[in-house]
């Protein structure tokens, strides 16, 4: 399978796994988002218990040179707490639903986190000295009586065991009266985006008391509702042109250039349905789950209930790119909407050169599609081959018929167990995996 350097074949590594062994899983450990910072040295995840904890690549070991740099926790900190909306009698969860990173500019890192409702700019910072020696200040903090001050000190920095400080600079609040799903920063680094269910506002990072809304699409009379946004993003390099999808299908494009209301967007991509694959669940699964533009800005991915879908921008009537997730789930759309699996929502990402996608499915199975070679695989994170280095064999599903020995049938897939966050090292071949309360790590063999 390619990875982020071409179409050389990789074969994929057991690396780490993060999190409790026990079957029992708490709701507030489940992972709810997962995302790599710019130069991945530094790997985020969010959990419904409303933390995100950050994991630090450690540096390289000169020695050992197949060894790449470990993820080992960095900082763990309460990012959301549960609220109350006194107003319409709602519980507002502490889950977060979305974590950004900015582009680090001196020595602290800044991320975005979400919840339903507020999102809240946080500044990660170092500090290995303190200061001591104060004139006024005993060492352990207690104000001196100024009378008792004879000589005066020079106070100095000693060295000091490092310390990690997460610190809230800014919170966006009541902007929202839906339920958030998507935060973008935009290639100015200076404004970012926030999507609910029906619409999209813009904000300034510095200015916390007022946002712009872009895009909105509530009617009038909410009984005339036919479709909600699931997620938006922000074009990589143009800072004008951001994209929203939704539960139809559709993904629009608009230009913030056009007008200050986005209503009518520029694009409009769209695939018209196989007659042939007509259903009672159709629209249901062709629902936008996730939306990803590429490094280089030129393509768009989409992730729907059984497919991922590579769109080129400059053509709208179809995508350039359809790749089959788990087709073999189509005999099976009536127990999963029995189950509300159905509902899942699955995200998507892209590797570092934009060669290879990458996206979830059940059992713990994720799949990665070469964008140059056509061929795709199977994988599984399971902790029953977690020795560092060991090689992760392809699975195969077999759909109906007479089932090979290495295959696994589908009525044996464990539909409690999905993958729906991945994230994938902006320039190595290193992808993280969540599922459920555990965060895997696999790299490329390196021989």
């Amino acid at each position: 399978m390619a990875g982020a350097g071409g179409g050389n074949d990789i074969q994929w590594c057991f690396s780490q796994v993060k999190g409790a062994v026990d079957d029992d899983v708490a709701e507030a450990d489940i992972i709810s988002t997962v995302e790599f910072n710019y130069s991945g040295e530094l790997l985020a995840t969010g959990d419904k218990g409303g933390r995100v904890v950050i994991f630090q690549q450690e540096q390289e070991n000169k020695i050992q040179s197949h060894s790449r740099g470990e993820y080992n926790v960095y900082s763990t900190f309460q990012s959301h707490e549960p609220e109350f909306d006194y107003l319409k009698s709602l519980e507002i969860e502490e889950k977060i639903n979305k974590i950004r990173w900015l582009p680090q500019k001196n020595a602290a890192q800044f991320l975005l986190s979400t919840n339903d409702k507020t999102i809240k700019l946080w500044k990660i910072s170092e500090r290995d000295k303190r200061p001591e020696g104060y004139n006024l200040k005993e060492e352990d903090g207690r104000y001196r009586d100024p009378t008792t001050v004879t000589t005066l000190r020079v106070p100095v920095f000693r060295p000091m065991d490092l310390m990690v400080e997460a610190s809230p600079r800014r919170i966006f609040a009541n902007a929202h009266t839906y339920h958030i799903n998507s935060i973008s920063i935009n290639s100015d680094y200076e404004t970012y985006l926030s999507a609910d269910d029906l619409r999209i506002n813009l904000w300034h990072l510095e200015i916390t008391d007022r946002s712009f809304n872009i895009v909105d699409i509530k009617p009038a009379n909410m009984e005339e509702l036919t479709e909600v946004i699931t997620a938006a993003e922000f074009h990589p390099n143009s800072c004008n042109t951001f994209v929203y999808s939704s539960s139809k299908g559709t993904i629009r494009l608009c230009d913030m250039r056009a007008a200050a209301l986005c209503d009518r967007h520029s694009k409009l991509f769209e695939e018209p349905e196989d007659p042939s694959n007509r259903s009672f669940f159709s629209e249901i699964i062709s629902s936008i789950s996730d939306v990803k533009f590429s490094h280089s800005g030129r393509y768009m991915m989409t992730r729907d209930y059984l497919s991922v879908k590579i769109w080129d921008l400059n053509m709208e009537n179809r995508p350039v790119e359809t790749y089959q997730v788990h087709e073999y789930l189509r005999s099976k759309l009536c127990s999963l909407y029995e189950n509300d699996c159905i509902f899942d929502k699955f995200e998507c990402c892209w590797n570092g050169s934009d060669s290879v996608v990458m996206t979830g499915s059940y059992n713990n199975f994720f799949r990665m599609f070469d964008r140059n070679t056509k061929r795709d695989i199977t994988l599984e994170a399971s902790r029953e081959n977690n020795k560092p280095r060991t090689v992760l064999k392809p699975r195969k599903v077999c759909a109906s018929g007479k089932r090979k020995k290495d295959e696994i049938s589908v009525d044996s897939l464990d539909f409690n167990k999905k993958i729906l966050h991945t994230a994938w090292h902006p320039k190595e071949n290193i992808i993280a995996v969540a599922t459920t309360n555990n965060l895997y790590i696999f790299q490329d063999k390196v021989n």
